[in-house]
């Protein structure tokens, strides 16, 4: 993307529960790469937010004896609290009971609706609570949506509204042609494609006031609500300031002809977020997404985290005890790309340990402490060949990493780096050296490497970046500072 605007969003969880381990897995690739596109000079709108609409919601809410509205304002500030606490760099956070979003949730209902793609009609089809999704039976295991096998399918049987999914097979189909990257991993790609190719099978959006009251209310009838998924997925562009601020719109999300949205989503959100929500787009003529990076899960133990199992891990305690840009760290250089990843407080431990305390942390303080030592460096210094190849190098693989995402491989080539710095301190040994016009620039070398990991830790561990940087003045004179203790060891 030769622009310089960039627009990501995450999708919004459902506030019927505390944060996740995903949710922070979500929240942090999607701002490092706000951080990253930042850092090229990109000027970046990084959407988030909570969804507080729907059926499971209104049980919870009723269950606890609450309105859904407190119920969800609730659960929302424990969402908008995570935020602070991993040092996202959000630009706007989205809640579904806005009164903007609400309006702009019904405008675009009524152009799709004057577009001639939503239709009224009667239905039975069996239904996922968890996933407030319609099931078909190939979808099922055992009877049950496997996402979700302790809970009971519903039979749903009444009038709703539909939007004509179905008109848009050929379109959708174009589209993925158009963008092969699309959606990444390009499996995920291929298993979209699939699913359209069968055949898009038209979806209710709405649900009658009297069973479920708590929605959106449907333009001219007030009898309906709209179904969660297409209320809420209309947050992407009324964060934007949609339908009233089209030059913004325009600026972030882009153009038919120049797309320039990326979302970023679970493996679980695939349909939602690459088929039914770009077909609501074009039913809107509206321009789609550029791009769609899908998650795989954190599991424990190599199974999913629920609280049945005891195995959920809660991101709030681990950032409060270790450090936001510890996890911030764990979660981009543990969990694979695309894949699934997993999780155990001995994985954490030993990588905090590992590349840490020992690895970082070290270096940082072995420098630091010898760059304090020296009262004054020449101006002129330069770094050595040797040093400035070594961190060309790493640039180079780093930011071809970041532009595949893979996040995890750039992390290792700046650990690579690191290493090469404790083994250039081994080989020179420069508190043995006698002649201090030659310390001086040996030591010099060192402090130039720690600047370059810690610039290139900016959008991976912002805080840590930012310690080591106030370290280091570089303004006439290099001055040194010694450095607290970044990452104290686990015992």
């Amino acid at each position: 993307m030769k622009e310089k605007e960039f627009y990501i969003t995450t999708t919004l969880p459902y506030v019927n529960a505390p944060p996740h381990l995903g949710h922070a897995l979500e929240l942090v690739r999607a701002d490092i790469i706000a951080r990253y596109h930042k850092l090229k000079g990109y000027d970046v709108f990084f959407n988030t937010g909570t969804d507080e609409h729907g059926l499971k919601i209104y049980r919870n809410a009723v269950a606890a004896n609450k309105e859904p509205q407190s119920y969800a304002d609730e659960y929302a500030a424990k969402f908008e609290s995570l935020m602070g606490i991993l040092e996202v760099d959000y630009s706007h956070f989205s809640r579904t009971t806005d009164p903007h979003h609400v309006k702009a949730a019904q405008e675009f209902w009524k152009i799709c609706d004057k577009n001639g793609y939503i239709k009224k009609k009667l239905y039975k089809v069996k239904y996922c609570v968890g996933c407030e999704l319609e099931k078909t039976e190939s979808e099922l295991k055992n009877g049950r949506c496997p996402l979700h096998p302790n809970l009971e399918l519903e039979i749903i049987e009444e009038e709703n509204y539909f939007f004509k999914f179905s008109e848009f097979q050929k379109p959708l189909l174009a589209l993925y042609k158009k963008y092969p990257d699309f959606v990444l991993p390009n499996g995920r790609l291929n298993e979209i494609k699939k699913f359209i190719e069968r055949g898009p099978v038209d979806f209710s959006i709405s649900r009658l006031k009297e069973k479920m009251p708590w929605g959106v209310n449907v333009p001219g009838d007030e009898s309906h609500v709209m179904y969660v998924w297409f209320d809420a997925l209309v947050n992407y562009i009324s964060a934007l300031g949609w339908p009233e601020d089209k030059k913004n719109f325009e600026k972030f999300w882009g153009t038919k002809d120049k797309p320039r949205a990326m979302q970023i989503a679970g493996k679980d959100n695939l349909r939602q977020q690459a088929a039914m929500w770009q077909a609501m787009l074009m039913g809107a003529g509206l321009p789609t997404s550029r791009q769609i990076l899908i998650n795989g899960f954190i599991t424990s133990g190599g199974e999913k985290m629920s609280k049945s199992l005891g195995n959920v891990a809660d991101p709030v305690e681990i950032a409060k005890k270790y450090g936001a840009d510890a996890l911030r760290y764990w979660l981009a250089r543990e969990i694979p790309a695309f894949e699934d990843g997993d999780f155990s407080q001995e994985k954490f431990k030993e990588r905090y340990n590992g590349d840490l305390a020992n690895g970082l942390g070290n270096f940082a303080s072995r420098v630091l402490t010898l760059g304090a030592s020296v009262h004054e460096f020449n101006a002129k210094l330069e770094p050595e060949q040797e040093i400035i190849k070594a961190i060309n190098t790493t640039k180079e693989h780093v930011a071809a990493k970041m532009e595949e995402f893979k996040f995890h491989e750039a992390l290792a080539a700046i650990w690579e780096l690191i290493a090469f710095g404790d083994e250039y301190v081994n080989r020179t040994t420069p508190w043995d050296i006698e002649y201090e016009e030659k310390k001086a620039q040996t030591i010099f070398n060192l402090v130039v490497i720690l600047d370059n990991v810690a610039a290139l830790l900016r959008p991976f561990m912002p805080s840590t970046s930012e310690k080591i940087t106030k370290c280091i003045e570089w303004e006439n004179i290099l001055k040194i500072k010694k450095c607290e203790v970044l990452f104290p060891r686990i015992k």
